[in-house]
C-alpha cells in the first residue's frame, strides 16, 4: 500500500522519556514511588502538553504538595535531564527517509515551552517537513481530534500515512482512522517496517 508520509512520535521513539528513572536516581526509588502515588505527575504533564503553562503549572502543583515541593519542581528545573538520551538509530532512520525524499512529520504530545527547550539540545527536531505538536494544537493523543487535525492540514489520505508511536492507545486511535501504524518497541523493529514498506534499503536502515 502506498505511503505518502511517515509520522514519528518523539518521546520514546526519537528520544527517551522516563521520568521515573530520573526520579529514582535523584531521590531514590522508595521516595519516587511515594511521590508518584500521591501526586499524579503524568496528569500534570498532560496539562503542559495541552498548551498549559510549563513553569507556572509545575510550580503550582509543587506548592499544592509542600511535602514534595522540591522534588516536583525538578520536573521543570531539570526537564532536559528527563528527556534524554536521543535514540540514535531512530534519528538515523528519520534522516535516511528525508534523504530518500520521503515526507516526514512529527505528531507528539509536547508542551510549547518543553518543545522549544528540547530544540536547543536535539537538532533533529528541525528535520521534519511538518510538526504537529500538541501544545500548539490544544489537544493530546489519543484524542481523535488531533489525528483529524493532522489529516486536514496535510491533505493526505489516512491510508497513505504510516505512523509509529510507543503507546498502544495512540496507535489504536490512528488505526481506527485508517492510518497504517507500527507500535514502536525499539528502533530495529521500526527499521524493519520501513524496509518492508520499500521506503529504505536494508543498508539505509542500519
Amino acid at each position: 500500500m502506498q505511503i505518502d508520509a511517515v509520522i514519528f512520535d518523539i518521546g520514546n521513539v526519537l528520544l527517551e522519556w522516563h521520568p521515573e528513572r530520573f526520579y529514582d536516581a535523584e531521590i531514590g526509588e522508595a521516595r519516587r514511588k511515594a511521590l508518584f502515588a500521591e501526586v499524579d505527575l503524568h496528569r500534570m504533564n498532560d496539562r503542559v502538553d495541552m498548551g498549559g503553562p510549563f513553569r507556572d503549572g509545575i510550580y503550582a502543583t509543587a506548592d499544592a504538595h509542600p511535602e514534595h515541593r522540591d522534588a516536583i519542581r525538578l520536573w521543570h528545573d531539570r526537564w532536559l535531564d528527563m528527556a534524554t538520551p536521543a535514540i540514535d538509530h531512530s534519528v538515523r532512520l528519520l534522516r535516511a527517509l528525508r534523504g530518500n525524499g520521503v515526507a516526514t512529520f512529527a505528531l507528539s504530545n509536547f508542551g510549547i515551552d518543553t518543545f522549544a527547550l528540547a530544540e536547543t539540545t536535539y537538532d533533529f527536531l528541525g528535520d521534519f517537513d511538518r510538526r504537529y505538536i500538541s501544545g500548539h494544537m490544544g489537544v493530546i493523543k489519543p484524542d481523535p481530534r488531533i489525528y483529524a487535525m493532522l489529516e486536514e492540514n496535510c491533505g493526505i489520505a489516512p491510508d497513505r500515512l504510516l505512523f509509529t508511536d510507543d503507546r498502544a492507545d495512540n496507535i489504536a486511535a490512528a488505526t481506527a482512522r485508517g492510518w497504517q501504524t507500527h507500535l514502536f518497541e525499539g528502533p530495529q523493529g521500526w527499521a524493519d517496517r520501513l524496509v518492508a514498506a520499500g521506503l529504505l534499503s536494508r543498508e539505509q536502515a542500519a
